[in-house]
């Protein structure tokens, strides 16, 4: 009888396994935070627990949205002592380069910096690129400011719909200077515009008529134009922008806070006259607070805050609602077939829920 062919390619049993290296090691669990730990935490510049309630006012979760109200309750007496700015601008203009020229020279000053960058999210995966401290590096290493990218989710505009919140956790933290960078020029510029008190426009020498329609909305919101990459070759044409910007402003209607609205130039790469616009921008908070104006602004935002709220846990108990939640799954799959239309469904769905 001849033997069974044996190959070398067979598989072979092998060893066991050995056990866990070290027996006594364990995986460490992150500790639960309590309401007052996150408010200690915070209020004492810790930035592990500050990052972990961002966390918590971004969670959708019920018991996080709970916990983050009171953490926020809570945080409100130490808030509102910071300088807000909003910074927009088309893609490509070097918000982020500017950011972090502009950061370093305020941490350089002394002041404590909060950099919120709302990074787009996917329609399709809902995902994030979160890139901003790959792209602020310097800025991101200095122990005097904290970047938070935060993910734009499906909001107006892509503007997060927790910055609001964050901007309290931030200046109950400490941080004397606010800055929410936009996504890009759109809608998310109406809604920044309405939490900050300066609000600045970054603008490109040269880029062309097919902006303007863009340009003129986003203008007259602005409390300052800087044309960003005005080095080498591109200085003239930031100068013959600025002229340009300037002469446009006159046809815009006065400002109901009595500021004239300036055009700089600046480079962001070399930083050079990055100190000219803090200069604006302190120039602004003495003018507005000196007429009523900042806090009329302040006293504003706080209006829509509540307002917005209001509509924000509507929705949320409406949506989360087992009621509603069962005639939504009846009439969706009439409407996908033609059934009825799509406001019919509404109908259905808004009818008074029955007892």
């Amino acid at each position: 009888m001849v033997a069974p062919f044996e190959s070398a390619l067979n598989v072979q049993g092998g060893i066991d396994q050995p056990a866990q290296i070290n027996p006594h090691l364990q995986k460490r669990k992150r500790r639960e935070l309590s309401v007052d730990d996150y408010v200690s935490g915070i209020r004492g510049g810790d930035r592990v627990i500050l990052s972990r309630a961002i966390t918590l006012i971004e969670s959708t979760s019920p018991l996080h949205q709970q916990m983050a109200q009171e953490v926020i309750e809570k945080c409100l007496p130490f808030a509102g002592h910071s300088l807000r700015i909003g910074i927009t601008g088309v893609p490509g203009v070097g918000k982020s380069t500017f950011i972090e020229a502009f950061g370093t020279h305020l941490t350089s000053q002394g002041h404590q910096i909060a950099v919120l960058a709302i990074d787009p999210s996917s329609e399709r995966s809902k995902g994030s690129i979160l890139g901003d401290k790959t792209r602020m590096e310097l800025l991101s290493t200095d122990p005097h400011a904290f970047i938070r990218p935060s993910p734009s989710g499906l909001t107006l505009g892509g503007v997060a719909r927790k910055t609001r919140e964050t901007i309290v956790l931030c200046e109950a933290a400490g941080f004397d200077v606010i800055i929410v960078e936009t996504v890009g020029v759109g809608q998310s510029e109406t809604v920044v515009k309405s939490m900050v008190d300066f609000f600045l426009l970054l603008m490109l020498a040269g880029a062309g008529d097919e902006l303007q329609g863009i340009k003129r909305g986003i203008m007259e919101m602005a409390d300052g134009l800087v044309i960003n990459k005005a080095d080498g070759d591109n200085i003239h044409p930031a100068e013959l922008a600025k002229t340009r910007y300037q002469s446009a402003l006159h046809l815009f209607p006065q400002n109901e806070n009595g500021w004239h609205v300036p055009v700089l130039t600046c480079s962001s790469i070399e930083h050079r006259d990055i100190d000219k616009v803090w200069e604006v921008i302190t120039d602004f908070k003495t003018q507005t607070q000196a007429n009523g104006f900042f806090e009329k602004n302040r006293n504003e935002q706080n209006v829509r805050i509540f307002y917005e709220w209001i509509e924000d846990s509507i929705k949320s108990h409406f949506f989360n609602n087992p009621a509603v939640q069962e005639r939504i799954a009846t009439v969706l799959p009439k409407v996908l077939d033609g059934e009825i239309t799509p406001y019919q469904a509404g109908g259905i769905v808004l009818e008074p829920a029955q007892h």
